[in-house]
């Protein structure tokens, strides 16, 4: 509960991981689930093989934990969340056992940032990355804290949890307010063990966004909160298979253990997902309903990764899908899913890609399939009849910020959101697109993510629920969510941003979409013509511009370490002539 676990823990989990190779143990679980056994005295490892995931999720009735056997002990290495973040970050490290950003305890390293995770050095008091203040406020107020020094809390953070515990309740009562979910039980989710780097997907993010409103007077106050209640079986098996649900809840018997390097569970974990899958299912059907206006889901896990039948990405259960069921279950006859978030949602992709009743969006990061999890390129269109019914726009580097993402929108959102007319409208959410995150590495603002929820909520008649997916840098997730809420309450946006220029970059990206879906969105075809009329000629310009560069850059390799080093970088590019002038 405190998140300890016995200081021979990890000890025992390298030699266990040594050892499994040769018969002697394994410490891989159903599905491939990388398990720490739970320390009760009843717990017991045997090298017993041949048992069935039925078989083991039957025994789960018993007394004792079940033997625990790898269906595959290794499979390839795939990129993972934490791969990219090494990479970004120049992190040294071969384990992908566990999530290990640093290479290990370092003696200098004394602090981590508390709004962004990073590591820094005893003798600093701002965070070298953020600058946010060592023993900063955010958790007590939100981003109304200064980051820049300590202040006296005006929240203490679990009065924060009470009172929006207090407030919820199970029925309600107003079609003109906006619900929001939320339960303090999803807080007990989080990394058993103690690693030499925080887990980005923590508690604190929840924890931020809490404070936020309750300093604004927000939640609660002009929302409503409503009680959390668990999905159930048969609910969880209309989006993920048997299979899948049965693996998450088999967490539920082990004190810490892995589905992927980086998507950890503990002993609290399938019940934060059910409580999460069940806030939005019953915030989609309410809000359907009439029940409310609109909502938002305060949830996590994140679910966006996680497809019919694995878990990845720090999500379990894919609570976008859920809602999206639950409203159509309600009545809803088609249903809209935009995923902004940083990180394209190949588990919701999965999941939609042969349902004509669900359009699935996604803007994302993607360059040509490096970053992670490497699905979504453009022609990702869906199938099996419903080729058109999934838009993928992704983002070929880095950096991406309000102008790109709101030009992407007026051009390729909204056009094809209105032909296709939903009757019900879910927001993927992640914040990870923000300015500041760590592990997205974008510049969307609270007023380009305000903006754009403006922008959908006149879809669906205003019938919108707003679902949190990512976001780790919890000064960026808390003011974002916090602006979006406001829209959904009736604000306006901060600022306008209707008169966006796009990168060169980010354009070539709309491009290529309509070139792809106007296939199936003929209205597409118009606008297409009239950006390339707009901005045609500055693209073959840019083009010509790297033609030349490439030209002048060819020197034969040899010149580099011979006599002609210098020839060699004067036409490389390296080095510049300048003729003086007389």
């Amino acid at each position: 509960m405190d998140g300890k676990a016995e200081n021979n823990l990890h000890d025992q989990n390298d030699q266990i991981l040594l050892e499994g190779f040769n018969g002697q143990h394994e410490n891989v679980g159903l599905d491939g689930i990388n398990a720490t056994p739970c320390s009760d005295e009843n717990c017991r490892e045997e090298n017993t093989s041949g048992t069935s995931s039925r078989d083991m999720a039957d025994n789960l009735n018993g007394s004792m934990l079940p033997d625990i056997i790898s269906k595959r002990v290794r499979q390839q290495k795939e990129m993972t969340l934490e791969d990219m973040y090494n990479d970004q970050y120049d992190y040294d490290d071969d384990d992908d056992s566990d999530w290990e950003p640093l290479p290990g305890p370092t003696a200098v390293i004394r602090w981590f940032c508390v709004n962004c995770t990073m590591a820094n050095q005893d003798d600093v008091v701002h965070c070298d990355i953020c600058g946010e203040h060592k023993e900063s406020g955010i958790l007590m107020h939100g981003f109304f804290a200064s980051p820049f020094s300590q202040e006296a809390g005006l929240i203490d953070t679990d009065s924060v949890v009470e009172r929006c515990k207090d407030s919820c309740s199970p029925n309600l009562t107003s079609n003109n307010s906006t619900a929001v979910g939320f339960d303090e039980r999803m807080l007990l989710h989080s990394e058993v063990e103690m690693k030499s780097h925080p887990h980005p997907e923590r508690p604190d993010r929840l924890r931020a966004i809490a404070a936020s409103l309750t300093t604004a007077g927000i939640f609660p106050g002009k929302c409503y909160p409503i009680l959390a209640r668990e999905i159930t079986r048969e609910e969880l098996q209309m989006v993920h298979s048997l299979e899948h649900v049965e693996t998450v809840e088999l967490t539920s018997r082990i004190l810490s253990s892995y589905f992927t390097p980086d998507t950890y569970a503990n002993e609290h974990s399938a019940l934060a997902a059910r409580l999460a899958a069940g806030l939005c299912a019953d915030l989609a059907s309410a809000i359907f309903s009439g029940r409310a206006k609109n909502g938002f889901a305060l949830v996590r896990p994140p679910g966006h990764h996680a497809g019919v039948s694995q878990a990845m990405g720090f999500c379990l259960h894919n609570n976008a899908a859920v809602a999206a069921l639950a409203s159509q279950v309600s009545g809803a006859k088609r249903v809209l899913i935009v995923d902004w978030d940083v990180h394209h949602g190949n588990g919701t992709q999965e999941i939609f890609e042969q349902n004509k009743s669900v359009l699935y969006i996604s803007l994302h990061r993607h360059e040509g399939g490096n970053f992670y999890p490497g699905t979504g390129a453009s022609h990702e269109v869906g199938s099996m009849g419903a080729e058109g019914y999934c838009v993928n726009i992704p983002w070929s580097r880095g950096g991406v910020g309000d102008n790109d993402y709101i030009f992407a929108f007026q051009h390729v959102v909204l056009p094809i959101a209105s032909e296709f007319a939903p009757d019900f409208t879910i927001i993927s959410a992640g914040f990870d697109a923000a300015r500041g995150d760590p592990l997205g590495c974008c510049d969307v603002t609270p007023a380009g993510f305000a903006k754009m929820t403006d922008m959908l909520n006149v879809l669906s008649g205003g019938k919108l629920l707003v679902i949190l997916e990512g976001g780790y840098n919890l000064r960026s997730i808390s003011s974002s969510a916090t602006a979006v809420i406001k829209v959904l309450l009736g604000e306006t946006p901060g600022c306008e941003l209707d008169n966006c220029l796009p990168s060169k970059a980010g354009l070539r990206t709309v491009l290529e979409v309509l070139k792809i879906q106007m296939n199936f969105w003929p209205t597409l075809a118009s606008t297409l013509t009239k950006l390339e009329s707009e901005w045609g000629s500055c693209l073959v310009e840019n083009r010509k511009k790297h033609t030349k560069k490439r030209r002048r850059a060819v020197a034969p390799k040899p010149w580099k370490w011979g006599r002609k080093t210098l020839l060699y970088q004067l036409l490389s590019g390296h080095l510049r002539y300048k003729s003086k002038r007389i």
